[in-house]
């Protein structure tokens, strides 16, 4: 394990560098543009006999990772936890009833649009996969994924009122993505769909005592921080809280997920503000952007590494084009149009709709999901278009995104401070 962990760290330290010096593009889409690259030229080079030996290596190192379990149940954590502490509570709650709508009702509706969509249209590309993996690759693909869009959004330049949206959005949908997708995969394996009630329920146990257990955990937090003044001290019990908390979490069958974005927005709002003197808050939120920034990019660079584990052909490739397509549909029905529509009730800056209908990304989540499915043909077929569908999210739509942003509400980005500002000023709808 060490040794897998001493490569992935200095293979994302190399692409990292190589991206600044040569290609310029944000650190988490440079790095797996490049071991995407990297993979699709291995494998290349392997099916013209050119070179076995480092597609033998790489497709080793890839195979040695369980990337569902180094997401799921390592990275994931810190990750929320640190995105989640910068999100300003004042905000999230003049904006909680757009958030709670997206997150659940938006949630749910596009895994049914995507998988109906999906089962009717793959029959007429080639390929078959029955209605219940159609409806489990919608669950696991409809939630945006927090790590690509508070990686990718908060050097975009948006409004702050629609960064909260996107953000609080995909810190929350998680949460009812993981439920629906348990839920359907059960209902893969077993052939009959679960009752209503029992939907209800599940939703209900792991969303709601995510959300509690969170707000405990906190809320402890905050009260330990609160009775010390050693920066040293405070760092390690925001790290003790994050991974201690996530493994109770699991062991109390809650959304860990849910947990971590809630006690992430108590520590960084609360903590910060009444529990750290000036000292103890720099050093916390320098370690937090620090975990944030390596592992996103080691995140990022096993997703283009993943590719090696993947079973694409051409029927799937196409498969995944249309996917995506869709998918970017579901999010125009399910988020775009009712904020188009809504306009002034949403108090969002006109032009919002396009923003939020691109900036719905997907990603590292959605893959790690996508492996958990149990081997079979359902899975053979689930993965690839997963994977094709992320892929063309994070480098299509994040790659654009700022210059959708611009274009749609009038917003760019000083290059001297990050800091966003109005370069064509627009009114509200």
């Amino acid at each position: 394990m060490l040794d897998i962990a001493a490569i992935c760290l200095v293979v994302t330290a190399l692409l990292a560098y190589l991206n600044h010096r040569l290609l310029g593009l944000p650190t988490t889409i440079g790095v797996m543009a490049t071991a995407l690259g990297f993979s699709v030229a291995v494998i290349c080079l392997d099916e013209l006999g050119i070179a076995h030996s480092p597609r033998i290596v790489e497709t080793s190192l890839v195979h040695s990772i369980d990337f569902s379990e180094v997401l799921l149940q390592g990275m994931l954590s810190m990750l929320l936890f640190a995105g989640a502490m910068h999100v300003e509570l004042k905000k999230l709650k003049l904006f909680r009833k757009q958030i709670l709508a997206f997150a659940v009702f938006s949630t749910l509706a596009s895994t049914l649009i995507v998988g109906v969509c999906l089962w009717v249209v793959l029959p007429v590309l080639g390929t078959q996969l029955d209605l219940p993996y159609c409806l489990l690759f919608g669950a696991l693909i409809s939630p945006t994924d927090p790590v690509a869009v508070m990686g990718i959004m908060k050097s975009a330049g948006a409004p702050d009122g629609l960064e909260v949206v996107i953000t609080g959005e995909s810190l929350f949908n998680d949460g009812v993505g993981v439920v629906v997708f348990s839920l359907l995969l059960a209902m893969a394996a077993r052939g009959s769909a679960p009752s209503v009630d029992t939907g209800l329920v599940a939703l209900v146990k792991e969303a709601g005592g995510g959300l509690a257990f969170g707000w405990a955990l906190g809320y402890v937090t905050f009260r330990l921080l609160s009775t010390v003044d050693n920066y040293q001290v405070e760092v390690l019990i925001t790290l003790a809280s994050v991974i201690g908390g996530y493994a109770l979490a699991s062991h109390l069958e809650v959304s860990g997920p849910l947990a971590m974005v809630v006690a992430g927005v108590m520590t960084g709002n609360r903590g910060r503000k009444d529990a750290m003197s000036d000292t103890t808050r720099q050093y916390v939120d320098m370690f937090w952007e620090l975990v944030d920034e390596i592992l996103n990019a080691v995140l990022f660079v096993l997703i283009g590494m993943e590719v090696l584990s993947v079973p694409l052909n051409g029927a799937t490739v196409v498969g995944g084009a249309a996917a995506a397509l869709i998918a970017l549909l579901a999010r125009l029905t399910t988020v775009g149009l009712p904020v188009r529509v809504l306009g002034q009730a949403m108090h969002l800056p006109a032009g919002s709709w396009m923003v939020l209908t691109w900036g719905g990304l997907r990603g590292g989540i959605s893959v790690a999901l996508a492996l958990s499915i149990p081997v079979g043909p359902g899975r053979d077929v689930v993965l690839p278009l997963t994977y094709c569908v992320v892929v063309s999210s994070i480098l299509g739509q994040g790659l654009t995104v700022r210059r959708v942003i611009r274009r749609a509400v009038g917003q760019t980005v000083r290059p001297d401070s990050g800091e966003a500002v109005n370069a064509n000023p627009r009114t509200t709808e």
